[in-house]
């Protein structure tokens, strides 16, 4: 099988991202109040005082306050499916796993519509609270043994050197920067 990365390796820029924005244009006065306590806990999080798990937390804390999340996704998705990488939809195969920190929630409906399978971040979309842990760095391959027991990653995509721990158990590996595929760094 064939394992990509999400955001910035199949996907440009960055989903979660682009749904914060979007969720922001559309329902500022839900969103708005989230954004203090956000900007405080990203200075934490640089400054290593916090896991990207709170921060996370936070930014999707504006959840709760929409009335139906799932439209919202879906409606995301109709006018964000245009930053799916055209590399990766040419070669596309049935039996790709997507490996991403964003929310499950937020990915479930594109990997459906590409026939694809996922593991991503779980996330309560009431209430943005993660469920586990941050599906990120070590995390990845922690969650691939235990889904996937046995199987091999034949080619391996990231746009990411966090993500070395689960070049490391593909066959063959490739750092992706927009359209650009190289050899991943020994």
């Amino acid at each position: 099988m064939n394992v990509y990365d999400f955001d910035q390796t199949v996907y440009y820029p960055d989903s979660s991202y682009h749904f914060f924005l979007w969720c922001l244009k559309r329902y500022p006065g839900k969103v708005l109040p989230v954004i203090p306590k956000s900007l405080l806990l990203a200075l934490q999080y640089k400054r290593g005082k916090i896991g990207a798990k709170a921060l996370k937390e936070q930014l999707f804390s504006f959840l709760c306050r929409l009335d139906d999340v799932d439209r919202e996704v879906n409606e995301f998705w109709r006018t964000h499916r245009q930053n799916m990488q055209k590399w990766y939809l040419r070669r596309k195969k049935d039996d790709d796993l997507i490996i991403s920190a964003s929310p499950e929630f937020l990915l479930t409906p594109i990997t459906q519509e590409l026939g694809i399978r996922l593991i991503a971040t779980k996330m309560d979309p009431h209430t943005g609270k993660i469920v586990g842990e941050n599906c990120h760095d070590r995390e990845k391959v922690i969650r691939f043994l235990s889904e996937f027991p046995g199987d091999t990653i034949e080619e391996f995509y990231s746009d990411s050197l966090s993500d070395t721990p689960l070049a490391e158990l593909a066959e063959r590996s490739y750092l992706v920067s927009k359209e650009i595929l190289t050899p991943w760094p020994k």
